[in-house]
């Protein structure tokens, strides 16, 4: 880092303050998951060995449609960014892998960027396309669509801005692009849906025949915003179907938030877990709508059971499983590094807690059509406070026993915000 930096010494410190609590709270939990056949140790294992993305933009302050409010030391740019990011990987130990987003990322030299990126421990996931807003010196409007616009000229530009991102993404060693669109209409009769979902896919096959060998391209749907009578690609239904007809490099991504109220999203990733088109997912949470608050924040028993699909897809070896994990979230109100830090924390609770199901005794109450025996042995996953687990996986991997914690009593921030005049435009966040 080009400033100030969490220091081993001031990690170590702090950790030590808390490592007497931690063994006697991880040896107590060892001794109740012992009684049910639970190795803790191997559990820590697992819990060490996952890692979720960061977006770049994440670290930045979010907004609403109506205001944003720039909160102190925030990335001025992308090796600022990168600052954040390895930060939040120092203490959690758990997000080791970036997910850029072009054109807000760009720069002149994305090998010394990767180079940057790699001397921090961090590595590049899926490339982002940006194609819901309108660039500086554009030829073409998006206002209107973009990859299933009636216009061939705006389609084609915003088909080689996808290729490009894909280049791009080849230079910084990523496998996969995912592509998310605000195509749609807001008025009945402003467009031919079926028109407008034939362009979309004439539009992505040509993407699709950019990617390398072995890449993979994310389908994200989105129920509404800004679309907000009909959305192009709405659905996991459409997304599934496009994905089907791209070829077996598409994949679908989900969304926690881009779904209808009180949608059931652990069937949805069973459905396409079945149909092998699981590509990933962007982590948030929500109350009302794709509100991109943070992962675990308001449902947790529901990422619980998004994680009990994935856990029981590998242990099934599930054809074509290999999902890609990406938080996706805008801090209004909090600081992005403790949100993110939180967030990957509470992604990793969830999948311990999926891991520590009585998978045969569930199986049993399902067969028997016990109804309240097998939804008992999810809740007795769930209720159990594996926060020991978390730690000691942290502190093994050489990250802070208290995340958060650690990271206040660093003042991090301060020293950032010194470091880092606010300047206006600034990329981080979205508005």
């Amino acid at each position: 880092m080009t400033g100030f930096f969490i220091s081993d010494d001031f990690l170590q410190s702090e950790n030590a303050t808390r490592k007497a609590a931690l063994d006697e709270d991880y040896a107590a939990l060892s001794r109740a998951l012992a009684r049910r056949g639970i190795d803790s140790d191997a559990l820590t294992r697992r819990v060490m060995a996952f890692g979720v993305a960061i977006p770049t933009w994440g670290v930045g302050t979010g907004g609403t449609r109506f205001a944003r409010f720039p909160g102190p030391g925030e990335p001025r740019h992308l090796f600022d960014k990168l600052e954040d990011c390895a930060t939040i990987h120092r203490l959690a130990r758990a997000t080791p892998t970036l997910s850029p987003h072009f054109p807000w990322d760009a720069t002149t030299d994305y090998a010394a960027l990767r180079e940057v990126a790699a001397g921090y421990g961090l590595a590049f996931d899926a490339v982002n396309s940006n194609t819901f807003q309108d660039q500086p010196n554009q030829a073409q409007s998006y206002k209107f669509g973009s990859l299933s616009h009636v216009d061939r000229a705006v389609r084609a530009q915003a088909i080689a801005h996808n290729i490009d991102c894909i280049a791009i993404g080849q230079k910084l060693g990523s496998k996969a692009l995912t592509v998310w669109i605000a195509d749609g209409s807001n008025f009945a009769g402003q467009s031919n849906l079926t028109l407008a979902l034939d362009r979309y896919l004439e539009s992505m096959a040509e993407i699709y025949a950019a990617l390398p060998a072995d890449w993979r391209v994310f389908l994200e749907h989105k129920l509404y915003e800004p679309a907000f009578y009909s959305t192009v690609i709405s659905d996991w239904g459409t997304s599934l179907a496009a994905a089907q007809e791209l070829g077996p490099k598409a994949q679908c991504l989900v969304d926690l938030g881009h779904h209808a109220p009180n949608v059931n999203i652990e069937q949805i990733v069973a459905r396409l877990i079945r149909f092998g088109k699981l590509g990933g997912f962007h982590f948030n949470d929500s109350k009302y709508g794709d509100d991109d608050l943070d992962a675990g924040s308001i449902e947790p028993f529901r990422l619980f059971l998004v994680f009990n699909e994935l856990i029981d897809a590998e242990l099934r070896g599930a054809k074509g499983f290999a999902p890609a994990y990406m938080l996706d979230q805008s801090h209004n109100v909090t600081d992005p590094i403790e949100s993110l830090l939180q967030s990957a924390i509470e992604l990793q609770r969830a999948c311990a807690q999926a891991l520590i199901v009585d998978r045969p005794a569930l199986a049993a109450a399902q067969a028997a059509n016990d109804a309240l025996g097998g939804h008992l042995e999810l809740k007795r996953a769930f209720t159990t406070d594996v926060s020991p687990i978390l730690a000691m996986a942290r502190l093994r991997a050489g990250g802070a026993i208290a995340p958060i914690e650690t990271y206040r009593a660093s003042n991090y921030r301060k020293h950032k915000a010194d470091e880092r005049p606010r300047v206006a435009g600034t990329s981080a966040g979205i508005v």
